[in-house]
């Protein structure tokens, strides 16, 4: 168990660091994850970020781990930095709130009681749960350790419908060959 709990001070240590040395770069750290010789740190700014900002922020954040070997994976690995995308992967309560009224999916641990999968609106979030209102009014209320996996759901059709054209399209005038 104390080596349980030292990992979890390492990685509440790492998260705090990278959330400061993200600051520094003018974006807000999201997420870090170590999984399989990867260490994949989202980061995200309003307006988005591109791709020339996120080698800049990989960039500072590879110079800090150098200098603080003790926070870095064990071994080699290696250094992604991404932005989260429109379907936001969901994995700490912080996560849950900032997504109130979002479209969401879970997939709930196996042996919870109800439906596996759900999906729905995410209506509320607190230190216990969740709750989902999913589109036939069916209200689920599930604790955080009830959920395996989850992320938003954007709605392409409805983004698209509030456009006259999608991005990127030309519009062209003129007689068309024959």
């Amino acid at each position: 168990m104390e080596g349980r709990t030292r990992l979890a001070e390492d990685a509440g240590e790492l998260e705090r660091a990278l959330a400061d040395v993200a600051a520094t770069c003018g974006v807000v750290f999201v997420d870090v994850e170590a999984v399989s010789g990867v260490l994949r740190v989202t980061v995200e700014r309003d307006g988005g970020l591109d791709l020339d900002d996120l080698a800049g922020v990989s960039s500072v954040i590879s110079a800090f781990l150098d200098t603080r070997p003790d926070l870095a994976p064990a071994g080699r690995y290696v250094l992604e930095v991404s932005s989260p995308g429109v379907e936001r992967r969901l994995r700490r309560q912080g996560h849950f709130f900032q997504a109130i009224g979002a479209r969401v999916a879970i997939r709930t641990v196996a042996g919870t009681p109800g439906n596996r999968r759900v999906e729905g609106e995410l209506c509320a979030a607190d230190p216990a749960g969740i709750t989902v209102v999913d589109d036939e009014g069916g209200e689920h209320r599930l604790s955080y350790a009830a959920i395996d996996r989850a992320h938003t759901v954007f709605d392409w059709r409805a983004d698209l419908a509030g456009r006259r054209r999608p991005v990127g399209s030309v519009a062209t005038t003129g007689n068309r060959p024959s």
